[in-house]
């Protein structure tokens, strides 16, 4: 009988996927352009949502014992299936590579004797060798790095906060200047997508490791409340780093901080432990496009690719990529679950599917269109969730009439 894996072990796992590099950054991003006391409920309102849509589609790979991408094959169809799944690969080969180049840029700003094309290959190593031991035999291993990675970033926290504002020229991450108006503040829509923008990234992955789950519901929600908590406490991070005049820098703040070592185990494992699971799941999508491909070996080539992708130059491109992977797998998202809690298996049709798609196609035009508005209504994520949602029931109430 193939082993479980319990609530514990679950909530290591994406305690570590939210603790990186990326999310801190998210968090500066809204910490330097955001009013003094605007930016708290849009920023919890955004991880709660997120968190909750983590849940309910992670519950769905636990109950049918399917990864992220094969749990779409019903409401899709095959065809469906693989385009996503393909989609996935590509998204999750440049999301590895995204989370390499920043910690390496984080590195290099600790002036490390290493240059950022060999701090990119090194992590990327470190990445494909966790992926090919495996997440059940590294269990051990990654309880400790998360026990000790927590403590860290709770000594960098407090340091954090006891040096909240020492420069006297910012006021919760807002300059001067732009509390007088010279520069544009977030609007709560504004902060409110960026905080959605990180649990949903993950929505195609987190079916990968709900499918081997002792108990569904309570490994997911123990799943999506671990992420949902660690990805808060990395946005105060940058919050915090945007209100200490540290130039939004997350190398001079663990410098400020007085952080050297511990700062450099801090970016290391962070970067690791969050791009293994990524890479760890283009391995599993992988396996969804083509039955016969060994999702290990497939993980670890993603991996290595990264350091190729990260050293080209992908940090140009990391807002616009962020947002790209939500104008695709939150529509995604959106129409399965509606078709797994709502139409019972009623889906299976190819004209069940062609609706789906096209259903999935309108929440990501909604998308593409809204992201261009100036803090719309909503926010483009959860606009295109509820258009591709509601395409999706009118057929589920139709064949009920």
């Amino acid at each position: 009988m193939e082993k479980r894996t319990g609530l514990f072990s679950n909530g290591i796992i994406w305690f570590g996927v939210a603790i990186s590099v990326s999310e801190i950054e998210a968090g500066i991003e809204i910490g330097a352009a955001s009013a003094p006391g605007s930016l708290w409920l849009p920023l919890i309102l955004g991880h709660v949502l997120g968190g909750i849509l983590l849940f309910f589609v992670g519950l769905i790979g636990a109950r049918v014992r399917l990864n992220a991408m094969e749990t779409t094959a019903s409401t899709f169809g095959k065809y469906g299936s693989r385009f996503f799944a393909a989609l996935n690969v590509f998204q999750l080969l440049a999301w590895v590579a995204v989370l390499n180049a920043q910690g390496a840029s984080a590195l290099a700003g600790l002036d490390l004797p290493i240059s950022f094309p060999l701090t990119c290959v090194i992590l990327a190593v470190l990445i494909a060798i966790w992926v090919f031991v495996g997440l059940k035999r590294s269990a051990n291993v990654t309880t400790v790095v998360m026990a000790a990675l927590a403590i860290l970033l709770a000594i960098l926290s407090v340091k954090l906060f006891g040096l909240d504002n020492t420069s006297g020229t910012t006021v919760a991450g807002v300059t001067a200047g732009a509390a007088a108006g010279s520069v544009a503040l977030l609007g709560f829509w504004n902060i409110f997508e960026i905080s959605i923008a990180m649990p949903i990234s993950w929505l195609p992955v987190i079916s990968d490791y709900t499918k081997d789950v002792e108990k569904p519901v309570k490994a997911t929600a123990v799943s999506a409340a671990a992420y949902t908590f660690a990805s808060l406490w990395m946005y105060v991070i940058g919050i915090e780093i945007a209100g200490i005049g540290a130039n939004n820098n997350i190398a001079q703040a663990i410098l400020l901080a007085g952080l050297g070592i511990p700062g450099i185990i801090i970016v290391v494992l962070s970067t690791v432990t969050t791009n293994f699971l990524a890479a760890n799941s283009a391995g599993e999508s992988s396996k969804a496009i083509y039955g016969k491909i060994n999702p290990k070996i497939a993980g670890v080539i993603v991996a290595l690719l990264s350091a190729a992708l990260a050293i080209s130059g992908i940090m140009e491109h990391y807002i616009s990529f962020l947002y790209l992977i939500a104008s695709v797998f939150a529509p995604m998202a959106a129409v399965l679950l509606v078709s797994f809690y709502f139409a019972k298996g009623r889906t299976v049709t190819l004209g069940a599917w062609l609706w789906n798609l096209f259903a999935w196609l309108a929440g990501f035009a909604v998308y593409q269109v809204t992201v261009h508005l100036d803090s719309v209504f909503l926010g483009p994520t959860l606009l295109a969730v509820i258009v591709s949602a509601a395409f999706a029931s009118t057929r589920v109430l139709v064949k009920k009439a």
